[in-house]
């Protein structure tokens, strides 16, 4: 199995998700079903239904969390000395070469992304384009709306 970058932050997030699931979600849908199971008749019990599809629900998220995390590469941004390229896991502030609007952006794992927070998917088309990059490089990145350029203004590893 190939392995998945994520950083050190979204690893624990991934963490705290699977110890949610397994203290809190799983025995409170295990109980939810017993009461459904105490009412009597299976074949026409509504709670029952949804108390087991919540739990197929539960068992695959935890199945699916177990295997990122065991096929991830933890990288810690703080740790990285890439000399000033555009690597997984740098926060990069760029500069539209038209607009002259300023961003800033972390590159993270497809599970950490969030565009709102300013974290990208390292697959997305912005992040490809950036990575290897340096300092002072302009970045052309294919977008919905066309073609735009990136002038990379700084490189940080936190």
């Amino acid at each position: 199995m190939a392995t998945i970058p994520i950083t050190k932050r979204g690893a624990e997030k991934l963490k705290e998700e699977l110890h949610r699931l397994k203290t809190i979600e799983r025995p409170a849908v295990i109980n939810a079903i017993a009461e459904a199971r105490a009412q009597g008749d299976l074949s026409e019990n509504a709670e029952y239904e949804a108390a087991k599809d919540r739990q197929g629900f539960i068992e695959g998220r935890i199945q699916e969390v177990e295997g990122k995390l065991s096929a991830a590469q933890i990288i810690d941004p703080s740790q990285l000395d890439a000399g000033g390229k555009v690597v997984f896991g740098a926060t990069v502030e760029l500069e539209d070469e038209d607009s002259g609007e300023s961003v800033t952006y972390q590159i993270v794992g497809e599970d950490e992304a969030d565009l709102k927070l300013g974290l990208i998917n390292v697959s997305s088309p912005i992040a490809r384009a950036l990575i290897g990059k340096d300092e002072g490089d302009t970045a052309e990145v294919q977008a919905p709306g066309g073609v735009r350029h990136y002038e990379i203004v700084a490189v940080s590893y936190r």
